[in-house]
């Protein structure tokens, strides 16, 4: 078991500069989840930390002990790729048991610990079968008890559910998690996808262009997002953005004045950002609960039913807003909707620099 901790860490590919100077304390036996848009740089995080790529400046420590100069064999750590790379010639046990037969451990250990791995994973029955006699996330949880095997300080994964169809994921997500309340060894694992994030995550670090725009919880950064990027990136279906104006302790949108006296001391008026969760709006004789102020009446437009509820489009001063109604009784195109924003969860945001202002 250890802990991760990153100082200073920046990674240059010759005069392009992918990671920022990153600072980042991951405790022992935490579970914490890399995520970001395509190019952030959350692999190459991960891949300094394995010693697959050479950190340009800074310390990365693992276990109390600075490992920017040791190869990733003697790291004790273990990773599970997007790729299974199972060979496909060897039976699952000899798959799992490959990096211990190359440790030259004896035989009768190399055995006890692939039967143990096999048992907590639900591949006991499988251990004679090749890999192309298996199904995708089969042979993911292969992969996943090579890992295991080596009984590793920390445990990286490098998005290894983007092979997978949808159900898949979503099962072998469940026993990702269910392996870490099991084994409690310290892991990374890197996603673009945030359900994964929010569903896997003791911690998410959300990054951007090689730098980290927010750190904490999944409900922290679900409500109580730093700026709009994390607001916008965090939350499925994404969060409504409605430009408008702040004047003393009003946020004035096209024919709507919502009080937010939080922010009177702020002082002034400028433009801002009014962000609201598509279930975050109430419709129907549930509108009747917020203040007259947040109450508004608009069209549907696009509507996408999804049995228990249904994702309605439609405008507010002209702008593209996402409501989420539950329920089975869903409206038409065209019908006018009562609607009212939850006061208690507008978000806003500064115009120039996204920056939360609550």
């Amino acid at each position: 078991m250890a802990s991760v901790a990153l100082r200073g860490v920046r990674k240059d590919f010759g005069r392009t500069q992918v990671i920022k100077g990153v600072d980042l304390e991951i405790a022992d036996r935490e579970f914490v989840v890399f995520v970001g848009p395509s190019g952030c740089g959350k692999s190459t995080l991960l891949r300094l930390i394995a010693g697959l790529e050479d950190a340009s400046a800074g310390e990365i420590e693992i276990g109390g002990r600075v490992v920017n100069t040791m190869a990733p064999k003697d790291r004790n750590i273990a990773m599970v790729f997007q790729n299974y790379a199972l060979y496909p010639h060897m039976t699952v046990a000899r798959n799992m048991g490959f990096g211990l037969r190359a440790a030259r451990l004896p035989a009768a250990e190399i055995e006890r610990r692939v039967r143990a791995a096999a048992d907590m994973l639900g591949l006991a029955d499988l251990l004679d079968r090749r890999p192309g006699a298996l199904s995708g996330g089969q042979r993911q949880r292969v992969a996943m008890g090579r890992a295991i095997v080596r009984d590793p300080q920390v445990f990286l994964f490098d998005e290894p559910l983007s092979n997978l169809d949808a159900q898949l994921r979503t099962q072998v997500r469940t026993e990702i998690k269910k392996l870490h309340q099991q084994v409690r060894t310290t892991a990374i694992y890197v996603t673009h996808d945030q359900v994964e994030a929010m569903t896997l995550a003791d911690r998410i670090v959300l990054l951007r262009d090689g730098r980290v725009e927010q750190v904490g919880t999944p409900t922290a950064l679900f409500e109580r997002p730093v700026n709009r990027f994390v607001a916008g990136f965090i939350g499925s279906p994404a969060m409504n953005f409605i430009p408008a104006r702040l004047e003393g302790a009003e946020i004035v949108l096209p024919g709507m004045r919502l009080p937010c006296p939080a922010l009177a001391h702020r002082g002034g008026d400028g433009a801002v950002t009014l962000g609201i969760r598509p279930e975050d709006i109430w419709a129907g004789e549930d509108s009747l609960r917020a203040p007259v102020a947040c109450r508004f009446e608009a069209v549907a437009g696009v509507v996408e039913p999804m049995g228990s509820e249904a994702l309605v489009m439609t405008q507010v001063g002209g702008v593209d807003v996402q409501v989420r109604l539950i329920g089975r009784a869903h409206p038409r195109a065209g019908e006018r909707l009562r609607l009212a924003m939850d006061p208690a969860q507008i978000h806003v945001f500064d115009g120039a620099s996204g920056v939360s202002l609550r």
